[in-house]
């Protein structure tokens, strides 16, 4: 059973951390080479495995004690608050461009690129902690992809002009402030339990 407010509540979370990351602007010089059809393939299945691994591990936790797996969650969230509120722009990365535009040359490269790049990333921590924290594996998982992909589709499309409209900084610090009302009410809930 789907829970429209745990996947809406892991979209919102996950795409706001999601969009200062350096993958939206990998996305971004991609769609900017490439079709942006074949990008978005490749970037989207990428993003698909890493939530599917992310969920997986979050709900191997929920076989924990409630109270450790908030207390666990709540230390992880408030860690990711701090690591993007000190998240220091490194500026975009040089993408090599492929010898041919085929489909699967494109696609593999965005599925790649992606791939490497979000492994063990705070977002994939992140859906980890809400698969654990909510114990709805579907809810979290559909809210996790569709956010990601949402950036994946706005640094392909448009995301040179969403970040002219919207601050970096602005956006960075909502993600964190989210992270971090997430953090305390964790632990709330395990000094509670």
């Amino acid at each position: 059973m789907i829970s429209i407010t745990v996947t809406a509540l892991v979209f919102g979370v996950v795409f706001l951390a999601e969009l200062p990351d350096k993958t939206a602007l990998a996305g971004l010089v991609l769609g900017t080479r490439y079709r942006a059809s074949y990008v978005f393939a490749g970037v989207a299945a990428a993003f698909l495995l890493h939530v599917v691994l992310a969920v997986a591990a979050g709900s191997a936790l929920t076989l924990l004690p409630q109270q450790i797996v908030h207390a666990l969650t709540g230390v992880l969230f408030l860690g990711g608050a701090a690591m993007l509120l000190l998240k220091k722009d490194d500026g975009e990365e040089e993408i090599r461009k492929p010898a041919d535009q085929s489909f699967w040359r494109v696609a593999g490269t965005g599925f790649m690129l992606i791939l490497v790049a979000e492994f063990g990333d705070l977002t994939q921590i992140m859906t980890a902690n809400l698969a654990a924290r909510y114990d709805a594996p579907v809810s979290v998982g559909l809210g996790a992809v569709l956010g990601l992909w949402a950036v994946a589709g706005l640094g392909i499309v448009g995301g040179k002009a969403l970040m002219r409209k919207v601050p970096l900084r602005l956006i960075t610090r909502i993600a964190a402030l989210l992270m971090l009302a997430l953090g305390v009410g964790s632990l709330w809930e395990a000094a509670a339990g």
